[in-house]
């Protein structure tokens, strides 16, 4: 869990509670762990590891002991595992309200589709989103003929093929944004290629249309 679920996420109250977790969940693991193994498991820096550690001691969630070779040695405490399940709770609801709130939006948007008689689109960007909206796509009469991803390194995106940018991608009805990253830029790149009325944009990602783009779309 600690790689999955802290990469990209020292922002905020969830990027907090996400390296807290991961951090957690590791040392369970590895109480010998070293702090620049957890670093890069946690994708963050050595120093602001070292922050988090010291911090999860002072609040009694783990013990340090010395060991061999000048190391420590990181033990959860009752509280710390306390504080584990709490943090792994709170967890798996955002992901599942996520999934859900995820799920509605595409489901909606490649019902829509359907409805203006699309039958082939492409998803701007790899990732849960295009997973989820793959998914929805097999409940419509709907053909995800491709994935853009600027950033591809693989040939294909869970079967369907990847392709590093629009240009490339194969002629299709519109395009919907599963970039969960990068929404805005992602969506600005969009319309700045494509007509307003052919990017579908998923209402999970908060994207701010400009305001001559408002009337079409979603």
């Amino acid at each position: 869990m600690a790689s999955s679920s802290t990469k990209g996420e020292a922002d905020g109250e969830d990027g907090d509670s996400a390296i807290t977790l991961g951090l957690l969940d590791a040392l369970h693991q590895n109480s010998e762990v070293s702090q620049r193994r957890l670093s890069s498991e946690l994708g963050i820096a050595l120093g602001l590891t070292n922050a988090y550690l010291r911090r999860c001691v002072r609040k009694g969630w783990i013990k340090m002991k010395s060991v061999p070779a000048n190391r420590y040695a990181y033990y959860l405490t009752p509280q710390g595992f306390a504080e584990k399940s709490r943090l792994t709770a709170g967890y798996l609801s955002r992901s599942l309200s996520f999934y859900r709130e995820a799920r509605n939006a595409c489901d909606d948007l490649l019902g829509q589709c359907a409805g203006r008689g699309w039958t082939r689109v492409v998803l701007y960007g790899s990732g849960d989103l295009a997973e989820i909206a793959l998914l929805c796509a097999m409940r419509h009469a709907v053909r995800v003929a491709a994935v853009v991803d600027p950033a591809a390194t693989e040939p294909q995106f869970l079967g369907v093929p990847m392709v590093a940018d629009l240009a490339a991608a194969p002629a299709v009805d519109g395009v919907l944004l599963t970039n969960s990253t990068r929404p805005q830029s992602s969506y600005d790149a969009l319309a700045a290629a494509l007509p307003a009325d052919r990017i579908l944009v998923p209402s999970i990602l908060r994207v701010s249309r400009r305001p001559a783009d408002r009337g079409g779309g979603r």
